[in-house]
């Protein structure tokens, strides 16, 4: 009994784990995966620090909120900026000056906070704690390079970067509100020795990096510029091509002759083609990357409003130091969905995946209105936690079939730019209700900001359902004899077949949805 019971929870442990072991015994992998997150620690670390030392130091809400919302703006500004100029250039090059410019504005800025000095002095300080360069984008965009053809290795990839990211906050959430009360020196201290620790560990994986534009025009004896039209060029033909036997396929099943078949392919050839060309060919911005867009703005807005009425909630509590412990709940439990999501290789349509899992976030945390004690929060941060991560997962593979390999780094900057600046209009507002009305008045904004969320994307459905049908164009970069030897692959090897269940195999098809 107890030898079968052994081989059971074995034979578990090998289908969850088994997949993201064989990810890190790729070589480098694990070194520049869990760098970034080591890196990333700013993340939920700052704004925690700076929320409870602003409000020790001034006792208020207000200047604690619209400093973080200071910060996030300016890195929403910055993001795109920042992905532009490391896919342009190269991870490391950008890298670098980056890093040594925030830990000078970390030291500077709790140096000022302690000396109590004038408000406009750290709202001129907190931009520049925005010059962190994007770790987690551009470790998802090493993973998309290595695993280019494989669907279930991204899908995996990706969760298990969301893994480590839910990882880094459940450690730094609790070390942000131990350390910022004993001193916010000390917490600065630590996350500075976490990013240097971090950036040496991911830049000095060199082999992992990805080719910039400047590489792979200097490799096509172009510039940049024409190699940005050439990529463009070849992702809208893939469209074109994908949108061709779309048609095709519809019509046979209609019972069309092929002659009627021919025309309806060439017909929406040509209309996806004309569409390409009605607008700029420079810009990746579409219908379904600008919903992503602004989804992903809602989506911040109501969580960076919810996590300063927890603070606040606790400190009228007199729980305060319990904050960060609160908010590790909720990464606790996205950790769990990230992992089981991740094991798991979904045949249900990705665009139903990510509105359910987002309208169990949004109305989950649109309940915190009515919770009487703290540990009622924390038990509703287990629960709704399960779809936090996932809710991410789907969004970067959504992602996938907007913007092409060249410039992804720029496309998962935007869904984050539009994320801090959902996030710092959040903390802003719900930081003036509960300077006037207490952590309720927080709360209010919160599930307001939940579910005006959730209706608007609810109103970017169709931009999104239509993505994910599209293919994915991180697969612009294969060459004919490379999609003829996939082809060739598809004939002998039932499994790669298998693994497209959606679709009859082709190479732009795959991960289509």
């Amino acid at each position: 009994m107890s030898n079968s019971f052994v081989s059971g929870i074995k034979d578990v442990g090998n289908r969850l784990f088994g997949g993201y072991a064989k990810l890190l015994r790729m070589p480098h992998t694990a070194r520049f995966t869990f760098g970034a997150v080591i890196a990333c620690m700013p993340y939920p670390m700052v704004g925690m620090t700076i929320t409870i030392c602003v409000q020790f130091y001034y006792h208020n809400y207000t200047l604690a909120g619209s400093l973080t919302a200071v910060q996030a703006i300016a890195g929403a500004i910055l993001s795109p900026v920042l992905g532009i100029l490391v896919d342009r250039f190269g991870q490391r090059r950008v890298s670098i000056p980056l890093v040594i410019i925030w830990l000078i504005a970390a030291m500077s800025i709790i140096t000022c906070i302690k000396a109590h000095v004038a408000p406009w002095i750290l709202f001129c300080i907190v931009p520049f704690l925005a010059c962190v360069p994007p770790w987690g984008a551009m470790s998802r965009a090493r993973w998309t390079n290595l695993l280019k053809h494989d669907r279930e290795g991204i899908n995996r990839a990706m969760s298990l970067c969301s893994v480590a990211d839910e990882a880094m906050w459940v450690i730094g959430n609790p070390l942000a509100s131990i350390l910022a009360v004993i001193s916010g020196l000390l917490a600065f201290s630590f996350t500075g020795v976490c990013v240097i620790i971090g950036a040496l560990m991911f830049l000095t994986c060199v082999s992992t990096e990805p080719a910039s534009q400047t590489e792979l025009a200097r490799a096509e004896g172009m510039t940049r510029k024409t190699f940005r039209e050439h990529e463009n060029e070849k992702a809208e033909q893939l469209k074109a091509d994908t949108a061709r036997q779309d048609a095709e396929a519809q019509a046979r099943a209609q019972g069309l002759d092929e002659a009627a078949v021919t025309a309806a392919g060439e017909q929406a050839w040509q209309q996806s083609r004309e569409q390409s060309h009605s607008g700029r060919k420079e810009s990746i911005f579409g219908p379904g990357l600008l919903a992503v867009c602004v989804t992903w703005f809602g989506l911040g807005a109501f969580q960076s409003a919810a996590g300063i009425s927890i603070i606040a909630f606790a400190t009228e509590s007199g729980q305060k130091q319990l904050t960060g412990f609160v908010f590790a709940c909720f990464s606790i439990s996205s950790l769990t969905g990230a992992l089981i999501y991740g094991a798991k290789n979904w045949q249900i349509a990705l665009y139903k995946r990510f509105y359910f899992c987002l309208a169990v976030v949004n109305l989950g945390i649109g309940t915190f209105l009515f919770a009487k004690h703290l540990w009622v929060i924390m038990i509703i941060y287990l629960i709704i936690g399960v779809c936090q991560a996932p809710t991410w997962i789907n969004g970067n593979q959504i992602m996938l079939h907007l913007v092409p390999q060249s410039r992804l780094t720029e496309g998962m900057a935007w869904m984050g730019a539009m994320n801090s600046i959902g996030g710092s209009a959040g903390s802003a507002v719900a930081g003036m209700f509960i300077d006037r009305n207490g952590s309720q008045g927080g709360f209010a904004v919160v599930t307001t900001l939940a579910l005006a969320s959730l209706a608007v994307a609810l109103i970017g459905f169709r931009q999104i359902k239509i993505s994910t049908q599209t293919p994915v164009l991180t697969e612009i970069a294969l060459d004919e004899p490379e999609r003829e030897e996939l082809r060739e692959v598809a004939a002998i090897d039932p499994a790669v077949q298998a693994n497209n269940p959606d679709t009859s195999f082709d190479p732009r098809h795959v991960e289509q949805r």
